[in-house]
C-alpha cells in the first residue's frame, strides 16, 4: 500500500524565501534519513511565511503507514518552529 500525506506549513519567523528553504531543506533531509520517506515540496513555493510538503511512502497497510505519518507530524511540531495548518492524507 501507498501512503500520502500532504502538510501545509505556515511560519510567522521565515523574513524571506532564503529562510523558508533552509528551514525545509533540513527537514525534509531529516525526514528522508530518519523516516525512508520521499519528500517534495509540493506547493506555495514563492510565499515565505507558507510552505506546502508532501511525503510518500510504501507500506504492508493502512494502520502502518498512519503511524510512520504521525511520527513524521510529531517530529515537525516537536523540532521545527512551524505550525502544521493542514494535514491529508491519502492511501492508494
Amino acid at each position: 500500500m501507498v501512503g500520502q500525506l500532504e502538510i501545509d506549513l505556515f511560519a510567522e519567523e521565515f523574513h524571506s524565501l532564503k529562510d523558508k528553504r533552509r528551514l525545509l531543506s533540513s527537514l525534509k533531509a531529516r525526514l528522508r534519513r530518519r523516516f525512508n520517506v520521499a519528500v517534495a515540496e509540493s506547493g506555495a513555493q514563492d510565499l515565505w511565511q507558507r510552505a506546502q510538503l508532501t511525503v510518500v511512502s510504501v507500506g504492508a497497510g493502512r494502520a502502518e503507514l498512519a503511524r510512520l505519518f504521525r511520527q513524521v507530524e510529531e517530529l515537525i511540531e516537536r523540532d521545527y518552529a512551524v505550525e502544521i495548518s493542514r494535514l491529508s492524507e491519502q492511501y492508494y
